[in-house]
C-alpha cells in the first residue's frame, strides 16, 4: 500500500520484562500462553485459572486498573465466546489483554471481589452475550430492558430485531438478584429521581430510600438511550461507523471520531500526516473545553448557579462556529477520516482559533470567580461525597474524576500520541476527590487546553491533511471527475471498503471524561467483526449508589452533576 506505513507496533521493553516475571509467578498453576498482537501483549487463560491470575496480577502490583471486560462471539468455534479483560498499570503505563475462551453454557467466576468496577462490565457481557459470571451478586440485564429476550451482540441475533418495553420496573436496588426487586423497608421513604428530573437529563433513573433527607441506599437504572452502537458497527463499513461515534459523547464529538479512527489506523499500520495530527489535537482540545463547559455549566445549574451556565454557553457556541467553518456541522461533525481529515482547514481558521483562546482565557477567570469564589457553591461541594484514590482505582475512574482523587494519570502524558509529548502543559491534580476538586480540575484543564491549542495553532505543519493511499482514502473530487484512474480508485474503495488485516487492537485516547478505548477486531472484511467501546463515564457512574449512601439527597444531585454522565456514551 502507498502512504505512511508502520510495520506494526512492538511491545515496549517494560512490558516485555514484566511478562517474564508474570510467567514465573503464574507458572505453578497455569501454562497460559502469551503472544503479541499489533504491539499489545495478550494472554490466553482457562476459565478456572482466570481469577488466580487476576489476583496475582493485582496483588503483586503488576496492574492496578481493570479498564474493561467484554465478550466476543465466534459461533463457528467449539468454544464460542471469548471473555476479554483489559488491564492497565498506572506505575509504568503498560497494558495486558487476557482472553478466556468459553463454550456455550460455561460459567466464569466474577472478578468483583478484586475490582469493584467489574460489576457493570460483567453485567453488560451477560446482557449482550448471555455469559454467566458465577458469584456475581446482581447478574441481571443492564442496557436492555427487563422484557428483552435474547442477547443482541451474538452473531445470530438479527440487527433489525427491535423489542419494546411495555412495563416499568418498580423501585429496586443493586444488592439483590431477586427478579421482583428488593423488598422496600417500611421505615424509609422510597423515591424515584428521573429519568424526567432535570438533573437526570431525561436518560437516567435513580432510586433511593430516604431517612429524612439522608440516603439509606440507592440504585440506578440505565439503558434509556441504548442504541446498540456496537451492533451497528458490525453491520457498516469502517468509514460509515464514524458518524455513529459522534453520537457517543455528543458534547465533544470530534474526540470520539479521533479515538475510533486512531484505532483503525493502528490496525492498518498507518500514521496520519503531521498536519492531520495537528488538526486532530486542536479539535480534541477545543472539544475538551466545551465538554468541561457542559460539566461546569450544567453542574452549576443543578446547584442553582444559572448565571455561569449562560456565560459559558456563549463560548461553547463560539467553538461550534469554528467547527461549522471546518465542515458545515456544529454538534456532530464527522470530520475525521481513517487516514487523516475529511478536508483541510480553510484559510485563516487557525487565527480564528487563537482569537477564541484569547477570549476564553478571560472567560475562564470570570467563571472561576463566579463559581469557585462563590460561598454557596463551595458549601455545596467542598467535602461532599469524596472518593479516595484507592476507591477511584477500584471503580475504574479515569480522567478529571481520577485526577481529582489525587492520581495524576493522563494518557496525553502516560502514552503520548500526536506529539503531545512535545508540548508544554501541566496535569492538574486534586487532593480530596470531592465535588469541589472535580470542578477545580476541570477549570484548570480548560486553561491547559488553551496552552496546548496555542502552541499547535501557531506552528501548524505544512503538507497534506491525509495520507494518499488509494486502498484507504477516497481521491479528490477533481481526480474522480477528471481522470479514469481517480474514478476507478473511488469506485473500488466504495465497493470493497477499507480492509484491515486480520487481528485486533485496543487503543485509547484521553477524552474529556477519561479513557475512551476502542477494542477493534478485524476478520479481513469491510466491516468491523467486533467493536467494543470503553466509555469513561460507564465505569464512573456505576459507583454512584455507593458514593451517595449516607449523604443528603441534595448531595446526590450535586454528585451526578460532577460526574458529567453523558448518556450517549454510557448507554451506547
Amino acid at each position: 500500500m502507498e502512504g505512511a506505513r508502520r510495520n506494526g507496533d512492538n511491545m515496549n521493553e517494560s512490558i516485555t520484562n514484566k511478562i517474564e516475571s508474570i510467567k514465573m509467578d503464574i507458572a505453578p498453576f497455569s501454562k497460559a500462553d502469551f503472544y503479541e498482537a499489533f504491539g499489545d501483549c495478550v494472554l490466553i487463560a482457562g476459565r478456572e485459572e482466570i481469577i488466580p491470575i487476576l489476583s496475582i496480577l493485582k496483588r503483586r502490583g503488576y496492574f492496578d486498573f481493570l479498564m474493561d471486560i467484554c465478550g466476543v462471539d465466534y459461533p463457528a468455534r467449539e468454544k464460542r465466546f471469548d471473555v476479554v479483560y483489559h488491564l492497565f498499570s498506572s506505575k509504568d503505563n503498560t497494558r495486558l489483554r487476557i482472553k478466556v475462551p468459553l463454550a456455550e453454557g460455561d460459567e466464569i467466576e466474577t472478578a468483583i471481589h478484586l475490582w469493584k468496577g467489574a460489576d457493570w462490565f460483567e453485567r453488560e457481557a451477560y446482557d449482550m452475550f448471555g455469559i454467566i459470571f458465577r458469584g456475581h451478586p446482581n447478574l441481571r440485564r443492564l442496557l436492555t430492558h427487563h422484557q428483552f429476550r435474547g442477547h443482541p451482540l451474538r452473531k445470530d441475533y438479527d440487527a433489525d430485531l427491535q423489542q419494546h418495553s411495555t412495563e416499568v420496573l418498580p423501585i429496586r436496588f443493586d444488592n439483590t438478584n431477586d427478579e421482583d426487586g428488593a423488598v422496600l423497608n417500611s421505615k424509609y421513604v422510597p423515591i424515584n429521581i428521573g429519568p424526567s428530573h432535570p438533573a437526570m437529563h431525561g436518560t437516567l433513573r435513580v432510586m433511593a430510600e430516604l431517612d429524612g433527607e439522608t440516603i439509606v441506599r440507592a440504585g440506578v437504572d440505565i439503558g434509556y438511550l441504548h442504541r446498540c452502537f456496537e451492533k451497528m458497527a458490525e453491520t457498516h463499513p469502517y468509514n460509515q461507523v464514524i458518524p455513529y461515534t459522534d453520537r457517543l459523547n455528543y458534547c465533544s464529538a470530534p474526540m470520539n471520531n479521533v479515538g475510533y479512527c486512531k484505532a483503525v489506523e493502528r490496525l492498518l499500520g498507518v500514521e496520519v500526516p503531521p498536519r492531520a495530527q495537528a488538526m486532530r489535537v486542536v479539535l480534541c482540545e477545543l472539544s475538551r473545553i466545551i465538554d468541561h463547559i457542559i460539566a461546569v455549566g450544567t453542574g452549576g445549574v443543578d446547584l442553582g448557579a444559572l448565571t455561569s451556565f449562560f456565560h459559558l454557553f456563549t463560548y461553547r457556541e463560539q467553538v461550534y462556529t469554528l467547527f461549522e467553518r471546518l465542515c458545515g456541522a456544529r454538534l456532530t461533525v464527522s470530520l475525521t477520516r481513517v487516514g487523516g481529515m475529511a478536508q483541510d482547514a480553510p484559510a485563516g481558521w487557525f487565527k480564528e482559533v487563537l482569537a477564541f483562546c484569547k477570549r476564553m482565557t478571560a472567560e475562564i477567570n470570570e467563571i472561576d470567580k463566579l463559581m469557585i469564589g462563590n460561598k454557596i457553591f463551595r458549601q455545596r461541594t467542598e467535602g461532599v461525597c469524596p472518593v479516595s484514590k484507592e476507591e477511584a482505582i477500584e471503580w475504574g475512574y479515569t480522567g478529571p474524576l481520577l485526577r481529582a482523587s489525587g492520581v495524576g494519570l493522563d494518557l496525553r502524558k502516560a502514552q503520548p500520541y500526536y506529539g503531545y509529548d512535545q508540548l508544554d502543559f501541566d496535569i492538574p491534580i486534586g487532593a480530596n476527590g470531592d465535588i469541589f476538586d472535580r470542578y477545580l480540575v476541570r477549570i484548570e484543564e480548560m486553561r491547559q487546553s488553551i496552552r496546548i491549542i496555542e502552541q499547535v495553532a501557531k506552528n501548524v505543519p505544512e503538507g497534506d491533511y491525509t495520507i494518499r493511499d488509494k486502498h484507504i482514502v477516497l481521491p479528490e473530487k477533481s481526480d474522480v471527475y477528471g481522470n479514469i484512474e481517480g474514478l476507478m480508485n473511488h469506485f473500488m474503495l466504495i465497493m470493497k471498503g477499507i480492509r484491515p488485516p486480520v487481528g485486533e487492537v485496543y487503543d485509547a485516547t484521553e477524552a474529556a471524561n477519561g479513557e475512551l478505548g476502542f477494542y477493534l477486531i478485524s476478520d479481513g472484511s469491510a466491516n468491523p467483526y467486533r467493536l467494543k467501546v470503553r466509555p469513561p463515564c460507564f465505569a464512573i457512574y456505576q459507583s454512584f449508589p455507593s458514593i451517595v449512601k449516607g449523604s443528603l439527597i441534595a448531595d446526590a444531585i450535586a454528585t451526578v452533576a460532577s460526574m458529567n454522565v453523558i448518556a450517549g456514551e454510557l448507554d451506547r
